[in-house]
């Protein structure tokens, strides 16, 4: 995964500067989403990994299953150049890498929260609000529910996880205890 990183990083800077100038952040973000999904397909991937098949006629088929069919002339250059570098399967990467970097632009940052139990808009809002003044940014935050958990909550912002949760704290004292 990590090589998937390093490999996908050029192609994210590269794209966000030419999103960035053309003030199309938000319109390639829509398309890089829709891509990586094309490419998480597992016929798609099938696909992607047959070497009998060009990279010409790769691109043509991921091309041809976006839901845009007037796909700009921009995203189907970026499918070609990928397909010719025998690139595509790190399109999720890309995506991921991209978003981070607008996101990054607004001084925002995802963050994911799993809970045991769904908690409603409003209790969402105040974990949210909370998380906001602990990490010092602004968080583009989704739930998961995770009923392991047993109770309380687990943050993962970036690389950095704060576990709250009741199975965190028994995992704690059970390490302690054996140690």
């Amino acid at each position: 995964m990590a090589e998937f990183a390093t490999v996908a990083r050029p192609y994210a800077k590269a794209l966000f500067n030419l999103a960035q100038e053309k003030n199309q952040l938000e319109s390639w973000l829509g398309e890089l989403k829709i891509l990586a999904q094309v490419v998480s397909q597992p016929k798609v991937t099938a696909l992607i990994d047959a070497p009998e098949i060009g990279y010409a006629a790769k691109a043509d088929t991921i091309v041809s299953l976006l839901d845009n069919p007037a796909a700009g002339k921009e995203v189907k250059n970026f499918v070609y150049i990928l397909a010719e570098n025998k690139r595509l399967s790190v399109l999720p990467e890309v995506y991921t890498q991209y978003q981070d970097l607008a996101l990054s632009r607004n001084h925002t940052k995802i963050a994911t929260v799993y809970t045991a139990y769904q908690m409603n808009t409003a209790q969402f809002a105040e974990v949210v609000q909370d998380l906001e003044a602990r990490f010092q940014t602004k968080l583009q935050a989704t739930q998961v529910v995770e009923p392991g958990l047993i109770g309380g909550l687990k943050v993962e912002v970036g690389d950095q996880v704060l576990d709250l949760s009741i199975q965190g704290r028994l995992r704690s004292l059970y390490s302690a205890m054996m140690n």
